[in-house]
């Protein structure tokens, strides 16, 4: 241990890899670590709650490291000067309640920064960061994904909903689209469920209810394990569709159920599969629904819309609504990929 007290500071917007670095290697030389996350409450800056709570869970195994948010009303960061590190620094100061005797950075600052006119007497120790920069992932995190501790990459990941009616390729796209992005996949989790009787003629309420928490809890721990996107087959809204079949007044709670999650539910784009493929009998399919498809997926698209969910019609054959779907994934994660539907044919 080189020094009793020290403090690593940043704003963390996001947390990235170098901050980790800097932290262990701070934490490593001091009896006690202060990381100070700077909160610019008039700069639209990440939550500070979930800012705290990445750099809680990376260190708190460390046990000698505390945090301080140290919150400033500076309209942007150039708006953040003297006057407001001498009077924060104050503030540190005081949390810390000894002297500081080292003060650690990355590279992007030098040893001619507010730093050493804040904390005079305290030792500047600078990490080499190795050019990682939260301005620069700001830019595209997915781009520089790689930079991203495990921790933060669920902030981040992409969601994608593949709905429509029954026997449109849902399943099948999702799995095909979470394979070519190297990423994972929630599958409809009301398939297994419905079939506990052996038939979905005889589901009951709780079958429902279940299918509802389930699939919520699932894509909460899937976003968790995600590759920068993550594809989901139906949600809420399409079992809301089908709560519509159930007679009596047993569904009722469902629906209340559906409906309370659709309000907590966002995706970063939907893809809705027209019935202009053959339909597939599985065996657990209705017929009614076979007997109509056109009527039966315009009120699923109703539902959708009625809740302020924009989609975008994927049609024409299993290539071809491939193909689209692969495209749009690309002009959401920023990739410049474009993808030829008909790219083997030209061999």
């Amino acid at each position: 241990m080189q020094y009793k007290c020290g403090m690593y500071g940043g704003s963390f917007n996001p947390l990235h890899l170098g901050h980790v670095r800097c932290m262990i290697e701070a934490a490593n030389r001091c009896g006690r670590l202060i990381v100070v996350i700077s909160n610019g409450i008039n700069r639209n800056e990440i939550d500070v709650r979930i800012r705290y709570r990445w750099i809680y869970q990376l260190t708190k195994h460390i046990g000698n490291v505390e945090i301080f948010i140290l919150n400033d009303d500076a309209a942007s960061k150039d708006g953040y000067t003297e006057t407001y590190w001498l009077s924060d620094a104050q503030k540190v100061k005081a949390f810390a309640g000894e002297p500081i005797e080292a003060v650690f950075c990355g590279d992007d600052y030098d040893n001619h920064s507010f730093w050493s006119k804040c904390y005079p007497g305290a030792k500047l120790v600078i990490f080499p960061r190795r050019i990682i920069s939260s301005t620069i992932i700001r830019e595209n995190p997915l781009k520089y994904w790689d930079w991203l501790p495990n921790i933060v990459r669920p902030y981040y990941v992409k969601k994608v909903l593949l709905t429509g009616g029954e026997s449109t390729g849902k399943s099948i796209l999702a799995i095909n689209l979470a394979n070519y992005f190297n990423t994972n996949y929630l599958e409809e989790v009301g398939r297994d469920i419905s079939m506990r009787s052996g038939t979905d003629l005889m589901m009951i309420p709780d079958d429902f209810t279940d299918i509802l928490l389930q699939h919520k809890a699932r894509e909460i721990e899937a976003v968790k394990r995600s590759n920068r996107i993550l594809f989901e087959d139906t949600d809420c809204l399409t079992t809301l569709f089908y709560l519509h079949f159930l007679e009596g007044n047993e569904k009722e709670k469902n629906e209340a159920l559906a409906k309370a999650i659709a309000q907590i539910n966002s995706y970063d784009l939907i893809l809705f599969l027209e019935p202009d493929v053959a339909f597939v009998q599985d065996g657990g399919r209705s017929e009614v629904i076979a007997s109509d498809r056109e009527k039966y997926s315009d009120q699923i698209k109703g539902i959708y819309t009625r809740y302020g969910f924009k989609l975008i019609s994927l049609s024409g054959d299993y290539q071809t609504r491939f193909g689209k779907a692969v495209n749009l994934v690309n002009q959401l994660i920023g990739g410049d990929e474009e993808y030829e539907t008909d790219y083997f044919g030209k061999f």
